[in-house]
């Protein structure tokens, strides 16, 4: 699910710290705004901006960490806008509903275990990719890993 690889050139131990923080951030606003979805989005996205003219070490761990984070603003605000209108409106508690919730459920644990592995791995140094989010990344930073 989570690929280790290597750069061309081995990350300084500033590149490493900036690269985990990125991951460590969607962490803290998932602390901060637990009950809004877009908190965790928000926090990684200005994390990004501000690194963005970093080393591709950073620029790619960032923009790793807000592409994740996207996917599970999605996830999220869907599963928070059901249970909105189940609660406020005239929805009814289905089987889909539960089924729904259970799977959001089991995507952010997934979600939450692999930021702190990435987390730790790109301090160590280590480029990782996340099963999905890796490949969407190379596509948009170009990747040059071997």
């Amino acid at each position: 699910m989570i690929q280790n690889s290597n750069f061309v050139y081995q990350p300084t131990d500033h590149e490493s710290e900036k690269a985990s923080n990125s991951y460590l951030m969607s962490l803290v606003a998932l602390v901060a705004g637990l009950p809004l979805p877009i908190i965790n989005l928000i926090a990684t996205f200005f994390f990004f901006i501000a690194n963005r003219k970093g080393t591709y070490f950073v620029r790619w761990h960032c923009t790793q960490a807000l592409v994740s984070q996207a996917a599970l603003l999605c996830m999220n605000s869907f599963g928070f806008w059901w249970t909105v209108s189940i609660v406020f409106g005239d929805e009814q508690v289905s089987n889909r509903y539960f089924a729904y919730m259970i799977t959001a459920f089991c995507f952010n644990v997934f979600e939450f275990i692999s930021t702190i592995y990435c987390a730790v791995q790109s301090r160590k140094g280590k480029h990782v990719q996340q099963f999905f989010f890796g490949n969407i990344t190379n596509l948009i930073c170009r990747a040059d890993v071997k």
